[in-house]
């Protein structure tokens, strides 16, 4: 196994799974804290919570990959080349300049340039990568079919990246592209089923993670959940501000969400085996 930088947390299972915390860090480096306007505005896009969520998943036997590094340093479910995910819509960028809602997150003039974000490309983005194929290439090698999942989260209203509040579970499959319809439905149903909201492929996708390493002709799926931050904390209703945001996890509230989840992730595994045993 490579050995991983401090901030990279990769933790091994042996079941067909991975599942990818790229936002759930909220560590802003030393070298890149000064320039920003504040440490509040730095963390408030964070996934709040959502690997203590999924804590289970190594229960199943997932193996999971985590950077403990904001996504202001660096997103590394961005296009590293900077070209947008979603043309015409509103997002953020490889190195982002502003929140969601648009507050800037940089001193005027001290926003990265090209070089730095060369660097934080090779010291942050590159890693990160790099630990998920060497993952994907273990577990295919031992499983032939493996199952990549991609776990995110986002406050419920962001008015200038969607309309209306967001359902609680938004499957994103790159469009049916990134894993078979069978695994898609797989996980639609259970949504269906729950108490819960569900789109599949509406506002998200799948960001480039999905994109990138979906390749379900070779025998990796990868799917993205974005879940609404509500069904398993308090998510204001007005703008956030560093009063009220972000909230506390709360276990009681996360616990229906949860079961749904831990099934998503069985249900996961279970494709990926039925998968093999067919080959």
């Amino acid at each position: 196994m490579t050995a991983h930088p401090a901030w990279l947390q990769v933790r091994r299972g042996e079941a067909p799974l991975i599942v990818s915390f790229p936002h759930a860090g909220t560590d802003l480096p030393a070298e890149i804290a000064p320039s920003l306007v504040s440490p509040w505005l730095a963390r408030k896009d964070a996934d709040w919570w959502v690997d203590r969520l999924y804590d289970f998943a190594q229960g199943l036997g997932a193996t999971t990959v985590r950077t403990a590094i904001s996504r202001t340093a660096i997103d590394v479910n961005r296009d590293p080349t900077g070209a947008s995910l979603y043309p015409g819509q509103a997002t953020t960028e490889l190195c982002p300049t502003t929140t969601f809602d648009g507050e800037p997150l940089y001193q005027d003039g001290r926003a990265p340039d090209e070089a730095e974000i060369a660097r934080r490309r090779e010291t942050y983005f590159a890693p990160y990568h790099d630990a998920l194929a060497e993952e994907i290439a273990r577990l295919k090698a031992a499983h032939g079919t493996v199952v990549l999942y991609e776990a995110h989260s986002i406050r419920s209203l962001i008015p200038r990246l969607f309309d209306g509040p967001l359902p609680n579970f938004n499957i994103g499959t790159n469009s049916g592209a990134s894993c078979a319809v069978a695994l898609t439905g797989a996980i639609d149903a259970l949504c269906v089923a729950s108490p819960f909201s569900s789109i599949v492929d509406g506002r998200f996708k799948g960001g480039w993670t999905t994109r990138r390493y979906g390749r379900p002709e070779d025998g990796v799926h990868a799917v993205q959940m974005e879940l609404a931050c509500r069904g398993y904390m308090d998510d204001p209703a007005e703008p956030p501000t560093e009063a009220n945001w972000p909230t506390p996890y709360d276990p009681a509230r996360a616990a229906p969400m949860r079961a749904v989840l831990s099934d998503i992730l069985k249900a996961c595994i279970a494709f990926a085996e039925a998968a093999q045993g067919a080959r």
